[in-house]
């Protein structure tokens, strides 16, 4: 039966199937549907757990054998599979589709796949016959603010729509550390509603998030600020990627917003339309006052030749390219610096 991780927790409140099948890329949500399927299970007693990671020359005959033994130890195991990939070879395959079949009242089966399934190969057909399939499918960037609002509430925390946009921005996607960030608002702020302001302030604290930090210093034209985080990033080893895509990202942001204002497009509904905040808005106004059209079209030609020396599709040092480009979006009038092959 294929479940969406949704309904899992009310379908373990009525039931406890005899193998359950976990898959999907977002490890948060697996590690808690997984967290949920062993609370259920030790509810009903299964009280032992009998963890088994699956690697290179993994004795799937010796594991396919033992659990068969497992109800003459005289307790309820959950035996627990992680599987790397969703290719678990053929002994794998032939060992899980075993499992599913022989049903056993003092066994419960989890295997945890990193991946995307194949619903078409024989052992995902015979759990997805004989118990449950849960995949967790990312949260997608339009639905990321929503997620991060209810998952603030559960903690206690009540984020204005702003501040959910924020945080959904500054994580890229990433749950783990959208987790994390309210975790440490939840232990650090008061009671009350959560604003723009005070998420700023949170994760200016974290090195995770220099790289934005960057970006407003360049946005601000605040050099001074922009060098020195920029030596930091260096310093604390941050991916060079990492830094070029926060830059190109912005840069092209204000190649957007100049043309659709150019476009006869108002100001106010550009800067909402494109998804700039509203603590952003004065600073945004500001660094599009100082470039015309031209100067962009310059600067977005800089970023994609940085972005190349970033990658290694081009020769030169990254972090000189990167230095160069970061100087150019902070000098609005001169021709963007050229980096020393």
């Amino acid at each position: 039966m294929k479940l969406p991780y949704r309904r899992l927790s009310s379908h373990l409140h009525s039931q406890l199937a005899g193998i359950y099948l976990v898959a999907g890329t977002e490890p948060l949500l697996v590690g808690e549907a997984l967290d949920q399927i062993r609370t259920a299970a030790r509810a009903q007693g299964f009280e032992d757990r009998d963890l088994h990671t699956v690697g290179a020359q993994f004795p799937w005959a010796e594991l396919e054998a033992g659990s068969s033994n497992l109800s003459l130890f005289g307790t309820r195991r959950i035996l627990e599979i992680r599987l790397p990939s969703p290719r678990p070879g053929a002994q794998g395959a032939s060992a899980i589709r075993a499992l599913a079949e022989r049903e056993d009242p003092d066994r419960l089966v989890v295997i945890a796949v990193n991946g995307k399934l194949d619903a078409r190969t024989a052992w995902v057909r015979a759990v997805d016959e004989r118990g449950v399939l849960v995949e967790v499918w990312p949260v997608d960037r339009q639905e990321l603010p929503r997620w991060i609002g209810e998952r603030a509430a559960a903690l206690g925390l009540r984020l204005t729509r702003g501040a959910a946009a924020l945080l959904a921005d500054r994580v890229e996607g990433n749950l783990l550390a959208a987790d994390q960030e309210l975790t440490k608002l939840a232990l650090n702020l008061p009671d009350g509603e959560v604003d723009e302001e005070a998420v700023l302030e949170a994760v200016a604290n974290s090195a995770r998030f220099d790289v934005f930090r960057l970006s407003d210093a360049v946005t601000d034209g605040d050099a001074a600020r922009a060098v020195t985080v920029l030596d930091s990033l260096r310093a604390e080893g941050v991916a060079p990627v990492r830094v070029c895509w926060v830059l190109c990202r912005e840069i092209g942001l204000l190649a957007r917003l100049k043309n659709a204002v150019q476009q006869g497009e108002n100001m106010d509904r550009a800067l909402l339309r494109h998804g700039v905040w509203r603590s952003r808005m004065p600073a945004v106004r500001r660094a599009l006052g100082r470039f015309d059209s031209r100067r962009l079209k310059a600067l977005l030609a800089q970023a994609a030749r940085t972005d190349n020396t970033v990658k290694g599709r081009e020769p030169g040092d990254a972090w000189v390219a990167l230095t160069a480009l970061v100087l150019a979006t902070l000098d609005s009038g001169s021709p963007p610096r050229t980096v020393a092959r």
